[in-house]
């Protein structure tokens, strides 16, 4: 088998994996009635199942990075792809919220490891000055997923049962084990760079730096998210049924800016382009609050706040990499941590003020301040940088 042949299967098990988390970390939000009915549980406390899962990855990201940065990268790879298919698998069969809760749990915990292991792989996979695409190419499937599995998922999971949503998640799974297995190219472990020490880690100002404005900042984006359907509903006076073709439209968005954002990562630099798509995040988000009472504007927003969001996940990521030498998989697999951190924090903060009687309108403001300081933290970063490459310069000299 050729080289780039071989290249191309690997970087299409690493997005199958990647189509599979994102399909069971949404899925469930499109089916939550369902799942609530089926386990005769209120809406809210269904609710608790995203959280479940959430923590998961928060918890399990760091602890199994650093446990499968020990082995060859595909085994590790192969064996998180396991844990995930057989908890999704067995959340199928859950039929109280105390087991429905802990199998999310242990579902969420494969996710940020995954991510983390998968982009170094990437990398490596990828030729010099490409880098940033090979991680765009993994991140693909989780983007089309946004597209095609979501919905699908969804529509299966409400027209036969609840299970087979999740059923459909664990046949995924099985398919990127068996993809990673044959596909993805065997690397010695002892060819790894070896981990630097905690410490060492934890003492990296520019990395926890990019993590905070991962936390913050992409909460802007599920601030807005994680409302639009009252938002479409209630202010652009969108039926129901038409808040699914918006979610499709936001992810088509996302599918091409994963891409654009690898391109501008090559042009610009990581740090220059999490500016850029940070700021026009935060102005998209303001504009939006502004136009949203049109429907056809609306529509057209979602997918170009899709767009725009989605042209930082290869940034972020290759930025994440670079700024933790040495410890690329475990400082990759935190980046994960944070995205859930704003994915609970940006819904959070968001639903303030409807909370004190304001518009749901006001969720994307809030989201777009939350894009803003993001943007505020890269900028920082890249001031940082610059100062630091002019010192080393002139200690030189």
């Amino acid at each position: 088998m050729n080289r780039p042949r071989s290249q191309a299967k690997a970087f299409i098990a690493l997005a199958m994996g990647a189509f599979g988390i994102a399909l069971t970390e949404f899925v469930i939000m499109g089916i939550l009635p369902k799942v609530a009915g089926g386990l005769s549980v209120s809406i809210p406390e269904a609710g608790h199942f995203i959280a479940a899962y959430a923590l998961g990855v928060v918890i399990g990201a760091p602890i199994l990075a650093k446990a499968g940065s020990r082995f060859p990268p595909h085994k590790a790879l192969i064996a998180l792809m396991i844990w995930f298919t057989v908890f999704n698998t067995l959340c199928a069969y859950s039929t109280s919220y105390g087991a429905m809760l802990l199998l999310r749990f242990l579902s969420g915990l494969p996710h940020g490891a995954y991510f983390g292991i998968g982009a170094v792989m990437a990398t490596r996979l990828s030729r010099e000055g490409k880098e940033a695409q090979g991680i765009a190419r993994m991140f693909a499937g989780f983007t089309i997923a946004n597209v095609i599995g979501v919905p699908l998922g969804t529509y299966i999971g409400n027209s036969m049962h609840w299970s087979a949503s999740f059923l459909l998640v664990g046949l995924v799974g099985a398919l990127t084990v068996s993809a990673l297995f044959f596909w993805m190219p065997r690397i010695a472990a002892e060819r790894q760079k070896p981990e630097v020490p905690p410490p060492s880690l934890f003492r990296n100002g520019e990395l926890w730096a990019l993590l905070a404005l991962t936390a913050i900042g992409a909460g802007g984006f599920f601030a807005w998210f994680s409302y639009i359907a009252p938002l479409l509903i209630d202010i652009s006076g969108i039926s129901e049924i038409a808040v699914s073709y918006a979610m499709v439209l936001a992810g088509v968005g996302m599918v091409a800016g994963n891409f654009i954002g690898a391109k501008m990562t090559e042009r610009l630099g990581a740090i220059r382009a999490i500016v850029w798509g940070m700021g026009g995040m935060s102005a998209l988000l303001v504009l939006n609050s502004y136009v949203v009472d049109d429907p056809a504007l609306a529509l057209a927003m979602c997918f170009v706040i899709g767009l725009v969001t989605f042209t930082m996940a290869a940034p972020i990521q290759m930025a994440i990499i670079d700024s933790a030498p040495g410890s690329e998989m475990l400082a990759a697999s935190f980046n994960q941590s944070a995205f859930n951190i704003a994915n609970a924090s940006g819904a959070f903060f968001a639903g303030l003020p409807m909370a004190f009687g304001y518009s749901v309108v006001w969720a994307g403001r809030v989201g777009a301040a939350l894009a803003a300081i993001g943007a505020a933290i890269a900028l920082a970063i890249r001031i940082h940088q610059k100062w630091r490459r002019k010192m080393r310069h002139s200690q030189s000299n």
